[in-house]
């Protein structure tokens, strides 16, 4: 019932009339603003008092003794009948001045030196509390999430904020001043009753108003100097968190790629984006905030074992929501001030990639022409085109971007190992697909563009090959060469061979397909380096002399370096 404020109201019971008795006389003169119920016979009330004579002489008050009146009214009364009277109808917070004839309190004896015959008495009262033995735990709803997937259970650990104030309205406690929620299990005996029953069937970011009776609160005991005996308590509480010892990692898979190629195992490295929250929404971490992927080996301990557990199984590209109890997060200590102790974990991750050590580099071959007779190896000067992309198809850089293809030859340290394995064996046109690991690319320390650990992704063409020579030569022949060598190298034939008339003999030789130079150098300085080789005395010129070399006496045939 809810009455005004500022309305002072001025109650009498029965008036008196034609010789009949006085009755009590009741002076509301506070009444609060909200009045959700009223004093009624049988209840239990808890209330100061101040008691005086009708001069003013003060007889008794609670504030003197130090503790207030509780007793049930109406029922067994402890008090004068006219006090119980008085006290019905009575609101929690509201102030009476009752008024009681003689015959409603002492009478014609009084009350020993205290109080005089026939006294008419006032009693100056504030209502504190108010219950009854049938009364059960109130609870009210005042906010609940749409989606709550989970309520909270017997023997469920939670976590929970709250402000617990009496029935007027004294704040005795608050978790928010402590700025740290209250952690316990639920159904153990670690609560009083009425909070153990509030708890139940509460969502993650739900609040709830409890009204406890003292009863299933701190009864006739209390608790410490602000919760006194016989009180009824008011919990405001917000539930962060809720969790059962018997939880497991709980994983939501949200996207997965068509089709997924592999999944990640033990032993694999794995780069991962994620956010990560606590179950109430609040963000602790993020590696998009430091915009670098996390990087670990999976299944060996680096990372909490939730989340160690969570990651086998996924596929590049995947995005998984997991949730961590605590028991596999951070445990009962927490860490350091971003995590509190005990508390549910939420992970959304997003799968940038993952390999193993032992990987090679993949090869897939997108085309093939039907004439491949002359394949790309080792020493092999090519052109080729490109683009390279991380796994997630983020683009890293292309061939396109440069005027024209690059050329290299292969097998010379000029490119990343993968890249390199992955552009042999190819035929002119072909078109490949190649996945090549970080430790074949450019490993932990990544490059320009490129995050350390990445895997890259390759897409090839073939545009041009020229045939190289093995590893150490300079020149080589593609069919027999001229036997004997002198003559046919000696075009002009006055027995000499300079530099001008050796290096149009190479030429030639390249030029009809019957030897090959160095892909990978310069042939005027393959020319020079191979004419200096057979200029054995430098002056200049080649014999007959100096170009055949016998090995041993028993070896007539001639023997030459380089040719």
């Amino acid at each position: 019932m809810a009455i005004t404020a500022a309305l002072t109201v001025l109650l009498t019971l029965i008036h008196v009339a034609c010789g009949q008795l006085e009755d009590v006389i009741i002076d509301r003169y506070f009444i609060p603003t909200h009045c959700s119920r009223e004093v009624q016979i049988g209840d239990y009330v808890r209330y100061q008092y101040n008691g005086t004579l009708e001069d003013g002489r003060k007889f008794d008050s609670s504030l003197d003794k130090g503790f207030p009146f509780v007793g049930q009214v109406g029922v067994e009364s402890k008090v004068i009948p006219g006090l119980d009277k008085g006290v019905q109808g009575m609101c929690v917070n509201e102030r009476r001045k009752i008024t009681i004839p003689p015959h409603l309190a002492y009478g014609v004896l009084g009350a020993g030196l205290v109080i005089p015959p026939d006294a008419t008495l006032v009693f100056d009262v504030l209502l504190l509390d108010l219950w009854n033995k049938e009364d059960k735990v109130q609870i009210r709803t005042l906010h609940k999430q749409q989606n709550c997937k989970r309520t909270v259970m017997p023997r469920d650990f939670v976590r929970y904020h709250y402000n617990g104030s009496l029935l007027v309205g004294n704040l005795f406690d608050s978790s928010h001043l402590r700025n740290s929620t209250y952690d316990t299990y639920v159904g153990q005996g670690s609560l009083i009753r009425g909070m153990e029953e509030g708890l139940l069937g509460m969502c993650v970011g739900e609040r709830r108003l409890f009204i406890i009776p003292p009863f299933l609160a701190y009864d006739d005991k209390g608790y410490g100097t602000k919760v006194p005996p016989y009180a009824t308590l008011v919990f405001d509480v917000l539930l962060v968190d809720v969790y059962n010892v018997k939880d497991d990692v709980n994983v939501e898979v949200q996207k997965i790629p068509q089709p997924c190629r592999r999944r990640a195992v033990v032993g694999d490295f794995i780069r991962y984006h994620y956010n990560g929250t606590f179950q109430d929404g609040t963000v602790f971490d993020s590696s998009y905030s430091r915009n670098s992927t996390y990087n670990t080996f999976i299944g060996m301990g680096y990372v909490i074992a939730g989340i160690d557990k969570a990651l086998q199984g996924v596929c590049v590209g995947e995005w998984r929501r997991v949730t961590v109890p605590p028991h596999l997060a951070y445990g009962e200590n927490g860490s350091g001030e971003l995590i509190p102790g005990s508390a549910v974990l939420i992970f959304d991750l997003h799968i940038i990639d993952f390999h193993n050590p032992k990987d090679q580099v993949d090869i897939k071959v997108i085309y093939k022409p039907a004439d491949c007779n002359l394949t790309s190896a080792a020493n092999d000067l090519i052109m080729y085109r490109y683009n390279c992309s991380l796994l997630d198809a983020t683009h890293l850089y292309s061939s396109d971007d440069f005027p024209e293809p690059p050329r290299v030859t292969l097998g010379q340290g000029k490119l990343i190992a993968g890249l390199d394995e992955g552009l042999q064996g190819m035929c002119v046109l072909e078109r490949r697909e190649i996945t090549v690991p970080p430790h074949l690319a450019h490993g932990t320390n990544g490059a320009l563009g490129v995050p350390s650990s990445a895997v890259l992704l390759f897409e090839l063409e073939l545009l041009q090959l020229q045939k190289g020579v093995p590893e150490g030569f300079l020149f080589i022949w593609l069919q027999d060469s001229p036997e004997p060598l002198f003559p046919a190298m000696d075009m002009n034939q006055d027995q000499e061979v300079p530099l001008e008339e050796f290096s149009a003999f190479i030429k030639l030789q390249v030029a009809e397909g019957r030897g090959r130079l160095h892909s990978g150098i310069n042939s005027d300085v393959i020319l020079r380096d191979m004419f200096k080789k057979q200029d054995r005395n430098a002056d200049g010129k080649i014999t007959e002399d100096e170009l055949n070399i016998i090995v041993n006496e028993d070896d007539e045939v001639p023997k030459h370096e380089e040719l």
